[in-house]
C-alpha cells in the first residue's frame, strides 16, 4: 500500500451508502472534512494509510480486502450471473469489465441488478388477463431480502433498544414470563395459549380491541417465547421501527408491511439474545449451536439467524452466511454477514452438503468448499424442525446451512480436528448456468454462453461438456 497510490472513491461511496451516512457524518467519523471526503470519493485524492486504519477502526472493515485490486467481488458476481443469461450471453462481457463496472460505478451496477430482478419477477407472474396491470414488478419478499442484505442484516438502533430491554428482563432461560409481564404491565396486553382451531391457519394473532395475544398450542416453547418477544417489539420499538421504515422507503404497501415484520422479528431475536451477552457466549463456546440454544432458550434456527446479525462496528462476530431450504431445495431464507458464494437469483450447488443434511437428521455436517476463484469457506449444515405443524402427520424437516470464509474457521468449534490448510475442499460453483467448472458430474444445465462439446461417439463425466473460452 505504501508503494502505490490508492484511489478508492467508489468503494468509499458504497461503504457510506451501506451505512446510511451523509458525507458530513462519515467525514466526522473519520476525523476529516466533508470536502476532503468528497475529493476522496471523486478520486481526486488518494486514500492514505491513516485513513485506511481509521476506516478499519470505525467501520470494522478488512483493510486488505477493501484496498485490494480484486474490486467489488460481490457486485461483480451478481453482474456475472446476470450477464450469463441467454438474453445477454452473446455480448461476451468479460469478468474484468464487470469488476470494473461494479467497482467504479456501484450505483449503475445496483441499477442493472434491480432491473434484472424485476424482469425475473415479471417472468414468474401469470400473464395479465386484460387491461393495464400496475403491479410492482419486484415482489415484496425480493425487495425486502435485498434491502436487508444491503444493510448487512444489522440494525444498530434496534440492537441498542433490545439489549437494554433484554438485559432488564433477566435470565434468558426464563425470559418468557418477564416478556409476558412486560406486555401486560406496560401495554395492557394479555397472553394466552389457545387451540390451533381458534387461529385458523395462524400460529399467533393479536387482537388490538381485546388487547389479547393468542399463541397456538402447537408452537414449540422457544417459538412461543419468540412470539411474545415479537409482539412486544411491535409495541416497544414502534417509533424506532417507523423511522427505519421511512428511511428504507419501501416501494409499495406490501413491501412496507413485510419489512415491518422483518424488523420486529429482528428485534425479537435481539431481545432473546442480547447483543453483548450473546456475542460473549458465542465466542466463549466457539459458536456451538446446541450450547447457545441451551444458554438462551432458543432453537437452532433462531441462534443461526442471530449469528448473521453480529456486525456491530468494533464488536463483531464471525461473518456467517445462512440459508434455509426445504427437501425440494427451495430457499426460504438467505442472509449474509459478508461474502456469499452461491447464486443470488437461483439455488445452491448440489455439491454443498446442505442437501445431504436431510439424510442424517439432527447431525451437524461440516465441509470445506472452494469457489471457482479459489476462495475457501468452512460450512456446517443440519436439519431443523418446523416451528409448527398444522398437520401432525407431516414430519417433514427443513435444513439450514451456515458458512464463513475459512480464515474464521478456527474460531468455530466444529472445525476442531480438521486440517484447514491441507484438507481438500469440495469444488462448488455459484449456479450451473454460470459455473465455469468443466468436469462436474453434477452439472444440471450447460453454462450460458459456452459452446457444447458433445459427440455421439463419446460420453463424458459431465452431462454437458463445453468448450473452454
Amino acid at each position: 500500500m505504501a508503494q502505490r497510490k490508492l484511489f478508492l472513491g467508489a468503494r468509499l461511496k458504497r461503504l457510506r451508502r451501506e451505512r446510511g451516512l451523509q458525507q458530513s457524518a462519515m467525514a466526522g467519523e473519520l476525523g476529516i472534512s466533508a470536502s476532503y471526503l468528497n475529493h476522496l470519493e471523486r478520486n481526486q485524492r488518494p486514500v492514505t494509510a491513516g485513513i485506511l486504519l481509521r476506516l478499519a477502526e470505525v467501520f470494522d472493515i478488512d483493510i486488505k480486502g477493501f484496498a485490494s485490486d480484486g474490486g467489488d467481488r460481490a457486485g461483480a458476481e451478481q453482474l456475472a450471473e446476470i450477464f450469463s443469461d441467454p438474453m445477454l450471453g452473446d455480448l461476451g462481457v468479460g469478468r474484468s469489465e464487470l469488476v470494473e463496472l461494479a467497482d467504479n460505478n456501484p450505483s449503475v451496477a445496483d441499477g442493472i441488478t434491480r432491473l434484472y430482478t424485476a424482469l425475473r419477477e415479471l417472468q414468474r407472474q401469470p400473464p395479465a388477463t386484460g387491461g393495464s396491470d400496475p403491479r410492482v414488478l419486484i415482489t415484496p419478499e425480493t425487495w425486502v431480502r435485498d434491502y436487508i442484505q444491503s444493510q448487512r442484516n444489522h440494525y444498530a438502533e434496534l440492537e441498542e433498544g433490545a439489549e437494554t430491554l433484554g438485559g432488564a428482563l433477566g435470565d434468558p432461560l426464563s425470559v418468557a414470563e418477564p416478556l409476558r409481564r412486560r406486555l401486560k404491565e406496560a401495554y395492557g396486553v394479555e397472553t394466552k395459549v389457545v387451540p390451533p382451531e381458534s387461529l385458523d391457519q395462524a400460529s399467533q394473532a393479536y387482537d388490538p380491541q381485546r388487547r389479547l395475544l393468542m399463541l397456538s398450542s402447537l408452537l414449540r416453547p422457544e417459538n412461543r417465547t419468540f412470539g411474545i418477544a415479537y409482539q412486544l417489539s411491535l409495541l416497544e420499538f414502534h417509533p424506532i421501527i417507523m423511522r427505519m421504515l421511512d428511511t428504507a422507503r419501501p416501494p409499495d404497501p406490501g413491501s412496507r408491511r413485510l419489512l415491518h415484520m422483518s424488523f420486529a422479528n429482528y428485534a425479537a431475536g435481539a431481545i432473546m439474545m442480547p447483543y453483548g451477552k450473546f456475542l460473549r457466549a458465542a465466542e466463549q463456546h466457539r459458536y456451538a449451536l446446541d450450547r447457545l440454544c441451551a444458554d438462551f432458550g432458543a432453537n437452532v434456527e433462531q441462534v443461526a439467524h442471530r449469528f448473521t446479525t453480529l456486525g456491530r462496528p468494533g464488536a463483531s462476530g464471525v461473518p456467517f452466511f445462512m440459508l434455509r431450504v426445504d427437501p425440494a431445495g427451495n430457499i426460504s431464507k438467505r442472509y449474509a454477514g459478508e461474502s456469499f458464494p452461491f447464486s443470488h437469483f437461483g439455488g445452491t450447488c448440489p455439491r454443498w452438503h446442505l442437501h445431504a443434511a436431510f439424510q442424517t437428521p439432527g447431525q451437524t455436517i461440516r465441509q470445506l468448499i472452494e469457489t471457482p476463484d479459489g476462495q475457501r469457506f468452512f460450512t456446517i449444515s443440519r436439519t431443523i424442525e418446523r416451528p409448527i405443524r398444522p398437520d401432525l402427520r407431516d414430519d417433514s424437516l427443513l435444513a439450514i446451512g451456515l458458512g464463513c470464509d475459512v480464515r474464521h474457521a478456527p474460531r468455530i468449534a466444529y472445525s476442531d480436528g480438521l486440517d484447514l490448510l491441507n484438507t481438500p475442499a469440495t469444488p462448488v460453483g455459484p449456479a450451473c448456468a454460470i459455473c465455469p467448472r468443466m468436469q462436474c458430474p453434477y452439472r444440471a444445465t450447460p453454462p450460458a454462453g459456452r459452446a457444447l462439446a458433445v459427440h455421439e461417439n463419446t460420453k463424458t463425466i459431465s452431462p454437458y461438456p463445453f468448450m473452454a473460452n
